[in-house]
């Protein structure tokens, strides 16, 4: 899967958006005022109003707040923007974006699964529409968001009411413990938001992320060898004739491409090879 990723980063890692939990936060306030409207329910996450014509749905629906608006919810939405653009800097732009989207993704597939089997066994499409509607929401995409930057910084401290300093591994437990609760406790509309909004951290932790690379320990070492001096560059043609001291081996950007990319050769690569910050530390090894 690690190279399916970059394959598709070198596609359409140009289309990533860049500081999504920003877009995030600002669609949150866009939907508690449509909440205050009493328009909300216009843009929920229902498959029988889907497939009846109201076809918006299936991108609004990320806009409704996953809870009600009051001073904790204001601090947690805070609190995941300073998650969100932390794991941001440390996968790079486009992964971040794959790791968010693949949960609004798996989301509505949960959603529509759930309706087809609950329409196969006779139930009513309208009543169906509006369980799955009060169930499925963003909030365990934020929980995601949450046990990836754990899982990533697991003794990172935090504090707890800003007073009690905790490690963000002990937290990250209580909500996992939290959430096989609601699991085993809930309908099947909650079983089934949680294993598909949590389904990219799953995938993600098991088939693509090296978490040892993202510890601080690491993070400090890859710091320090990008103080090291780098080798002779000889340049690059880009298609329109420019040339350009650097190249990714990767995903193809040039220092032409933004003025915050930085470029480095890999010393375990056979060759003269070179990467930009988001693929020095990702890509398999050339031997």
């Amino acid at each position: 899967m690690e190279n399916f990723l970059n394959k598709l980063e070198r596609k359409f890692g140009k289309y990533a958006i860049s500081n999504l939990s920003l877009y995030i936060i600002i669609a949150y306030v866009i939907g508690y005022i449509l909440t205050l409207t009493g328009s909300i329910e216009f843009i929920s996450l229902n498959p029988y109003k889907i497939l009846h014509g109201e076809i918006w749905r299936i991108v609004t629906w990320v806009i409704v707040p996953p809870s009600t608006l009051n001073i904790f919810t204001i601090i947690m939405l805070f609190f995941y923007y300073s998650l969100g653009t932390s794991l941001e800097r440390t996968w790079g732009t486009f992964r971040y974006n794959v790791y968010i989207f693949s949960g609004m993704l798996f989301t509505v597939l949960g959603a529509f699964i759930l309706y087809g089997a609950y329409s196969a066994a006779g139930y009513p499409g309208e009543v169906i529409g509006m369980f799955i509607s009060n169930a499925f929401s963003t909030y365990y995409i934020n929980l995601s968001i949450f046990l990836a930057f754990a899982a990533i910084y697991p003794n990172m401290q935090v504090l707890l009411y800003f007073i009690i300093p905790v490690k963000i591994k002990w937290i990250a437990w209580l909500d996992a413990a939290v959430l096989l609760i609601s699991f085993f406790t809930g309908n099947m509309a909650i079983k089934v938001s949680i294993i598909a909004s949590l389904l990219n951290f799953i995938l993600f932790f098991l088939g693509t992320i090296n978490v040892k690379r993202f510890s601080p320990g690491e993070v400090h070492r890859r710091a320090e060898f990008k103080k090291q001096t780098e080798p002779k560059r000889t340049g690059y043609t880009t298609a329109d004739g420019r040339i350009t001291k650097h190249k990714c081996a990767i995903c193809g950007r040039t220092e032409l491409d933004g003025d915050n990319l930085e470029f480095r050769f890999c010393s375990k690569c056979n060759g003269n090879y070179e990467y930009c910050q988001d693929h020095l530390f990702t890509h398999n090894h050339r031997v």
